[in-house]
């Protein structure tokens, strides 16, 4: 063993420590590593630097820009409320939920999936009478296996592709990586419909207790044109919210306050809901409904410059004792009150003739300046805003989902490269106003330690095949006689799944690539069925929240422990790699 080897190893080992305790960064972890293996002189400079310029790293930025077109034209939200719809069962809800979940999930970052779907899910177990752990880890499992199934489903295939073609090796196509992804999705739903339930953990998750919460009346108003007229409460999906509930219906000279599932909604309805803070942000994302304050309109912003924020008011407000009416509200702050909450119990009847006082909660619709503006004037005793509470802008979902169908098909017929398919169409989505570039950019810089992550794993990918590390390991691991392809196989296999369960899983595909590729050649056979074990291995995360982000989102929600992964993901995981390691070999060959 050489120096170089030694000094790799030593980093790897320590990466491999610092990711699996979770104490710093994984951004901050991969860097060191990268700047450890260059001062020590293992890789140079331009190869330290290379893989931030991979085509996967720079295709997973452009799929960014697009997600953040999708959920800002509402399109997700859409595609998600027709697909889901009204499940009777535990059974019909985990299907109902496994395949749009695994559907969405190959051709959209599945982060982005899971985070849209999450309210969805508490809902049903509110209207199930069910704990939300029964459906919650299915929906990141649903996600995890429906990203396996193209080459734009997840990030580990794009960045497995990349080291791909720099190798000179032949590009993938958006689905020959289905051959195998599709069998391993049916044959992980089926575990997870007729197994999994009964090894899922029923517990209480962190769904917002309204007896204990601030609320509030929202009204909403049903929109001349809008695609609910004509509909049913209960077909439009006001029946059940996750935030808040429906109390009376204003038609013309009629209120209606006993609001059945079945009564049909018209043009002009004004609609009374109430609810915690977040019911406003919801009622947002349902299309056909716009909020029913005249003053929201008159403030002059676009989709994208609104938000939702909480105000307290303080003593020195100068509008106590008066009307908002009588305050100039809008006019003052350039802000638009949607309700008003008084010692957590809504205030009722047309907010423009309350009277404030001290203490009052104000739900409002601005602009982001509002809280950089209001947050330390003495107007306010608190400025909260209400994360991602920009309302989408319906109009030009079918645009959206029109560029992702055409990024999808100029790569199938060969038209374009994956790269380029997905930054034309991040390039359309902007110049279509999809979505804008201050949105994107954001979007890009919350996912910006991902990316780094990616970047500097290349290095230290680079770094055990300069150093001989690779082969060492290789060497070592992988006796010259008596071993079959098969069994090389297993091995990989196994090993890029237990480094994924401990660290992030694009670093565990990175740091196996190039062992899998030793293994090949000193087996003197195809490295593809090698490098398609690994990319499905590091995808394959199931035992732990720590190898897949999805798995760490569901955790809080479902009210999780380790142990209830490790009960539901060993089984699935045997499933996924049983399948996996039957069909790779006959679909790529030895």
């Amino acid at each position: 063993m050489s120096l170089d080897i030694l000094i790799t190893l030593l980093v790897v080992a320590s990466v491999l420590g610092a990711l699996a305790t979770n104490r710093l960064p994984a951004d901050l972890t991969m860097m060191a590593a990268l700047v450890a293996v260059l001062v020590a002189g293992i890789i140079t400079p331009a190869e330290a630097l290379a893989g931030f310029a991979n085509p996967g790293l720079m295709t997973i930025a452009a799929l960014y820009v697009v997600a953040a077109a999708l959920r800002d034209t509402g399109a997700i939200y859409w595609v998600a409320h027709r697909l889901l719809g009204q499940p009777k069962s535990i059974f019909s809800s985990q299907l109902r939920l496994i395949a749009p979940a695994s559907l969405l999930s190959a051709f959209l970052n599945n982060t982005t999936v899971v985070a849209m779907m999450i309210p969805a899910v508490q809902e049903w177990a509110q209207r199930l009478r069910l704990s939300a752990s029964k459906l919650l880890l299915p929906l990141s499992y649903a996600a995890i296996l429906g990203g396996t199934c193209t080459l734009i489903g997840t990030s580990t295939n794009l960045v497995v592709d990349g080291l791909v073609q720099e190798k000179g090796l032949p590009a993938f196509g958006i689905f020959d990586v289905a051959w195998v992804g599709v069998p391993v999705l049916l044959g992980g739903g089926l575990f997870m419909l007729l197994l999994g339930r009964y090894l899922l953990p029923e517990r209480e998750g962190m769904v917002e207790q309204w007896e204990h919460a601030r609320e509030y009346h929202v009204e909403m108003l049903v929109a001349k044109g809008s695609n609910l007229a004509g509909r049913t409460i209960q077909d439009a999906g006001l029946r059940s919210l996750t935030y808040g509930y429906l109390t009376e219906i204003q038609r013309g000279d009629k209120l209606f306050t006993a609001v059945g599932p079945e009564m049909t909604l018209q043009e002009g309805d004004l609609l009374a809901f109430v609810g915690v803070p977040e019911c406003a942000r919801e009622l947002q994302r349902i299309s056909g409904l716009q909020s029913a304050h005249g003053a929201v309109h008159k403030l002059g912003l676009n989709n994208h410059q609104r938000h939702l924020v909480e105000v307290v008011l303080s003593p020195e407000f100068p509008g106590i004792g008066k009307t908002v009416k009588e305050t100039g509200f809008r006019s003052r702050y350039q802000a638009a009150i949607l309700s008003i909450s008084r010692n957590g119990r809504r205030m009722a009847g047309k907010v423009g003739e309350q009277m404030l006082r001290v203490g009052d909660t104000l739900l409002l619709e601005t602009s982001q300046q509002f809280v950089e503006q209001y947050r330390y004037r003495r107007d306010f005793m608190l400025v909260s805003p209400l994360k991602d509470s920009t309302p989408p802008d319906f109009r030009r979902a079918p645009i959206a989902v029109g560029v992702l169908i055409a990024m999808v098909l100029a790569n199938v017929v060969g038209v374009a490269s994956t790269l380029e398919a997905a930054m034309v169409a991040a390039g359309l989505m902007l110049a279509f106003r999809c979505v804008t570039v201050n949105r994107s950019r954001m979007n890009v810089s919350v996912n910006l330690p991902v990316l780094v992550v990616i970047g500097a794993s290349f290095a230290l990918g680079k770094a055990m095949e300069s150093s001989g590390a690779a082969a060492w390991i290789v060497q070592e691991a992988f006796p010259d006689s008596g071993l079959s392809p098969f069994m090389a196989l297993v091995i990989v296999y196994l090993l890029t799944a237990a480094f994924t369960e401990v660290i992030t899983n694009n670093a565990a595909a990175v740091l196996v690539f190039p062992i899998a590729l030793g293994v090949a050649e000193q087996l003197g056979v195809s490295p593809m069925p090698f490098i398609v074990a690994v990319m499905f291995a590091a995808s394959a995360s199931f035992m732990t929240p720590l190898g897949y982000q999805t798995n760490l989102m569901v955790m809080g929600p479902g009210g999780y422990t380790f142990r209830d992964y490790l009960r539901i993901g060993l089984p699935m995981s045997v499933v996924v790699g049983a399948i996996s390691l039957a069909v790779i070999p006959v679909v790529w060959g030895f």
